[in-house]
């Protein structure tokens, strides 16, 4: 059970330097707009609050990582910060947001508390 929990918190982890490559390279450009049903006027008016986002989204990803070294309450902590995250962007942004973001982060949570 240890081993998936740890897959999973990898998996986030790397859905998190997803966001950020999402946020802060391309939010203007065809992909990103797509991603995040934009137009481009929106695109370019939003893109530093995005990419300020997306740099918070590396610093959530960059601290799974690290919880590998740090233990078990450093994963417990980060994977929270995710799910809260998610909880708070699908209440204020797009219910998508709770099933990207939140539900790969408590699965992990659950698998890392029963292991």
């Amino acid at each position: 059970m240890d081993i998936i929990a740890n897959i999973l918190i990898g998996v986030v982890a790397l859905l998190h330097f997803g966001f950020l490559y999402l946020e802060m390279f391309l939010w203007d450009k065809p992909r990103g707009m797509r991603s995040f049903n934009m137009t481009k006027e929106f695109a370019k008016q939003s893109k530093t609050l995005a990419m300020n986002q997306g740099l918070y989204n590396g610093f959530l990803a960059a601290g799974l990582l690290w919880s590998f070294f740090a233990g078990e309450p450093a994963k417990i902590f980060f994977l929270s910060c995710v799910i809260i995250a998610g909880v708070f962007g699908a209440q204020t942004v797009s219910k998508r947001i709770f099933f990207i973001q939140a539900v790969p982060a408590i699965l992990a949570l659950v698998l890392l508390l029963v292991a």
